[in-house]
């Protein structure tokens, strides 16, 4: 009796070993890919999370539905990338033009100030430290605290003759 209840219990194949080998080996191979599978769910942030519990799938059908889900996902922050790239470029090329405005607007009043002073420098007298602009140039310096130029007071030098 106890014999048939072993058999009908473990059916036909209750004593084989090799049988009882292969089925611990798929219940060690079922816990360690659960704990692959937790170890990955920790690790990943939701994106990736999604991705690794995608991978087990009943039927084609679910697996397309799910990869479908994820492709829509994947498609909506790479157009929202694309949006903001575009927007950053725009928002560069403004910013360029404006400084390219300014770099023109600066030369031309560098021009003006140059062609002034070329001008004005003839009309200053000889016996004054102004009349040589270079000198000028060398003798200021500029001032990190107030931001501006301090150059030299203007000096007349009269020269006496015996």
């Amino acid at each position: 009796l106890r014999m048939l209840e072993r058999q009908v219990v473990g059916g036909e194949q209750a004593e084989n070993k090799d049988l009882k080998e292969k089925q611990k080996r798929r219940k060690k191979y079922a816990a360690e890919r659960r704990m692959q599978l937790v170890a990955a769910l920790q690790q990943s942030n939701e994106d990736s999370g999604d991705w690794v519990l995608l991978n087990v799938y009943d039927s084609i059908q679910e697996e397309v539905r799910a990869k479908s889900k994820l492709l829509e996902k994947m498609q909506k922050k790479l157009r929202a990338a694309e949006t903001e790239i575009r927007d950053l470029q725009s928002e560069f090329e403004l910013e360029k033009i404006d400084y390219l405005g300014t770099i023109r607007r600066l030369e031309r009043d560098l021009m003006l100030f140059q062609q002034l002073l070329d001008q004005v420098q003839s009309l200053v007298r000889r016996d004054c430290n102004y009349s040589n602009l270079e000198k000028i140039k060398r003798e200021s310096v500029w001032d990190e605290e107030t931001g501006c130029w301090k150059i030299p007071e203007p000096v007349i030098q009269k020269t006496r003759l015996p």
